[in-house]
């Protein structure tokens, strides 16, 4: 049985605006509504999960500033990433139930939609044992957190496409000392259209959700919406 759902597709959104509007829908499918696949690009932001510890980040109030990044402390899983300009990041705010499955199955299957994108592209990305999130060789391409309340998901994955690698400089990306970070653009040498990326995730997922996927706008979502 396909799982209903609606695709909504911005464009560059605050990362507490985004945050936000997730807790929002999350209550709505909570109380039965379908799920939602949000795809989105964030301005310079440094987010630590629950397992988060500060000194992954290596750079002062001042300097941040200087790199026009914020910071926020969040309720989904791991340490500290990065999110930017030229990173496709997915928000699934989809209820468990509907697959009689658990958090891992859910991980897993976010993570075989990610690798079959990007074969798509002929990179053959795979899965670490004990680090979430995709890989090829020891750098990281799209990391994975979640958080789950009543078997709704928010947060999700992000995947560097265009990024500016320099800004994981900066941190102990996911906690991860002796791991590297690249990009869809950094294995191809080219730069790739964010839009043709997107539309390469969303088929897989669909595939190894099993969803049954509408397109809607940002607006009909946002006038959907109880005031907050």
């Amino acid at each position: 049985m396909t799982v209903p759902c609606t695709l909504i597709r911005f464009q560059t959104i605050d990362y507490m605006e985004a945050w936000d509007l997730q807790k929002r829908l999350c209550e709505q499918v909570k109380g039965g509504e379908q799920g939602h696949i949000l795809l989105l690009e964030h301005p310079h932001t440094y987010t630590f999960g629950r397992a988060g510890i500060a000194a992954n980040l290596r750079l002062t109030p001042e300097e941040l500033d200087q790199r026009n990044a914020r910071v926020y402390w969040v309720d989904r899983g791991g340490d500290i990433t990065y999110h930017g300009p030229g990173q496709l990041v997915c928000y699934p705010i989809v209820d468990l139930h509907c697959w009689n499955e658990g958090p891992r199955w859910f991980v897993s299957a976010l993570e075989r939609a990610i690798i079959d994108a990007l074969a798509t592209f002929s990179i053959a990305a795979d899965v670490s044992e004990g680090r979430p999130g995709v890989w090829v060789g020891n750098d990281k391409l799209a990391a994975i957190g979640l958080h789950i309340s009543q078997g709704v998901t928010t947060h999700g994955f992000a995947l560097n496409v265009n990024t500016d690698l320099t800004y994981f400089d900066h941190i102990v990306s996911c906690g991860l000392h002796d791991a590297g970070v690249n990009s869809i653009t950094g294995l191809l040498g080219r730069p790739v259209s964010m839009d043709d990326v997107a539309d390469r995730v969303t088929d897989a997922l669909v595939r190894h959700l099993d969803l049954d996927l509408r397109v809607g706008s940002v607006e009909e979502l946002l006038a959907a919406l109880p005031a907050s």
